[in-house]
């Protein structure tokens, strides 16, 4: 059963304008209460309105008010979470080994809980019929992209991950109708793939975007949008820690979806190029 409604709640609180904050509040404080209520009867206990309630569940990319019900329900028979720990000054390795653990799963578990499967699906599809994929990131956000590509060059698919926007900016400008430009920023903020992707735009080329979850730059300029959890983050964790996690975790979602679709090709590429990797070890 679909859960995540309380963290998708958390993650989009500072975004969502008075009415529907009013609304978020209210279940995060009182979830239970949405179980047996109605759309009215929620946006009168939050003193605003149902047609509130309606406008945040589709600010939170949810389909409709029983969505956010079934959500919010798996989420209070879930165990409590412990959820993220920060390092403290002179922290034991036995204690570090455990708190990057504990974080690590959490960051997997918090993302997995926001995947929206229509859109994932979305991007699966449109990732097999493309011809090239041109991967984009700032930053760390370059490694998850480096992964990335690499993932589908085994597989035979065209792909690029420069770091440099005007080498980008060149591949959109020549873009055919079957590529797709895929911009990797957490924040969804990052200037410079904030404007990759309004040029991909400007040009016509298909975008998906990687962000943290919510309204954004980047993913307001995507065609389809992938998310991974956004807030709870250990001020240590926020360098790019576990929301790099999150991001592989997506990437490496989309790959096996993309294996499993053309599973006897991808295992024949896979072959292939671990026996072309073979032949380069030869004789050292």
């Amino acid at each position: 059963m679909a859960a995540g409604g309380l963290k998708m709640i958390q993650n989009m609180l500072e975004q969502l304008p008075t009415s529907e904050r009013k609304i978020a509040e209210y279940i995060l404080e009182t979830p239970q209460s949405v179980l047996n209520s109605t759309v009215n009867e929620i946006g009168i206990q939050a003193n605003t309105s149902g047609a509130a309630v309606i406008r945040l569940c589709k600010s939170l990319g949810l389909n409709g008010f029983q969505d956010l019900k079934v959500r919010v329900a798996s989420d209070l028979v879930k165990p409590v979470e412990q959820g993220y720990r920060d390092i403290e000054q002179e922290e034991s390795f036995y204690s570090i080994v455990q708190k990057t653990t504990s974080n690590s799963i959490q960051s997997l578990r918090d993302s997995e809980e926001i995947i929206n499967y229509e859109e994932l699906e979305r991007a699966v599809q449109t990732l097999l019929r493309a011809k090239n994929v041109h991967f984009f990131g700032i930053g760390a956000s370059n490694i998850i992209a480096l992964d990335a590509q690499q993932k589908l060059l085994r597989i035979h698919k065209g792909a690029t991950a420069f770091s440099d926007a005007h080498l980008v900016a060149t591949l959109i400008a020549n873009a055919g109708k079957d590529d797709v430009v895929f911009g990797i920023s957490h924040s969804g903020e990052t200037s410079e793939v904030v404007k990759v992707m309004a040029l991909a735009k400007e040009q016509g080329v298909k975008t998906i975007s990687l962000t943290k979850y919510g309204q954004s730059s980047v993913s307001s300029l995507a065609d389809i949008k992938l998310f991974t959890a956004g807030s709870g983050e250990a001020p240590f964790r926020s360098a790019a820690t576990s929301s790099r996690l999150a991001q592989l975790y997506m990437i490496d979602i989309l790959f096996l979806s993309m294996a499993t679709a053309e599973y006897e090709q991808t295992v024949e590429y896979i072959d292939k190029t671990r026996e072309a990797i073979r032949f380069l070890k030869q004789g050292k």
